[in-house]
């Protein structure tokens, strides 16, 4: 087996793991949206809006930092394409997650189908296992049950997708309303989705280096 190097410097590891936190400032910001639901609705002021798209900004500034430091390193941790994808991923969580909220924002939609509350939940869920296990990357150690997890998750996420188009189009909602709340439950699923493609990532990189 050929000898790898690795070297010692722990800025890609500890980006990554910046990276994922701010995924569970985003879920955090999603569940907050709900709550504003028991009061004068969703985010009437538009302030969480700003403070996702705050948070979406502080993810592409560690994304930026990614790139720019494979960019100028000689020996990565682990393959150069495989850092990309894993930077693009984490960074595809958060832009599905703040185009949710914009678009809650500005369709000025005051509700949400119930089930919407499960979505967040499966984000947040994804968010804290993504941050809890990037840190172990640096040993590779331990990750399977990340991935397995993941893909639970997004198992779980598809049936409470499905339930919510179904409650859509029952007739419950006129025609405009279903096409507003689809586009947002729609964008949650694909951050649930975007999640597993982080999974699969970590699944390829652990491969690898194994």
């Amino acid at each position: 087996m050929p000898l790898r190097l690795r070297p010692n410097d722990p800025t890609f590891y500890d980006l990554f793991a910046e990276s994922a936190n701010h995924l569970v400032d985003g879920s955090r910001i999603l569940a907050e949206l709900l709550n504003t639901s028991a009061g004068s609705g969703l985010d009437a002021s538009g302030e969480i809006a700003k403070q996702m798209k705050a948070a979406e900004h502080a993810a592409d500034e560690t994304t930026h930092a990614i790139i720019k430091r494979v960019n100028s390193t000689f020996v990565t941790p682990f393959d150069r394409e495989d850092i990309y994808r894993l930077a693009s991923d984490l960074d595809d969580v958060m832009d599905y997650m703040e185009e949710a909220v914009d678009s809650i924002h500005l369709f000025g939609l005051e509700s949400l189908p119930a089930e919407v509350a499960e979505q967040i939940e499966v984000l947040q869920r994804a968010a804290s296992l993504t941050a809890e296990t990037m840190p172990r990357l640096r040993t590779m150690k331990d990750l399977a049950e990340y991935w397995i997890e993941i893909n639970r998750l997004e198992n779980t996420g598809d049936a409470v997708h499905r339930r919510i188009i179904a409650k859509l189009f029952s007739g419950e909602f006129d025609a405009l309303t279903v096409m507003k709340v689809k586009s947002v439950v729609d964008l949650f699923e694909a951050a649930i989705d975007a999640f597993e493609h982080v999974a699969n990532t970590v699944e390829q990189i652990a491969v690898k280096e194994s």
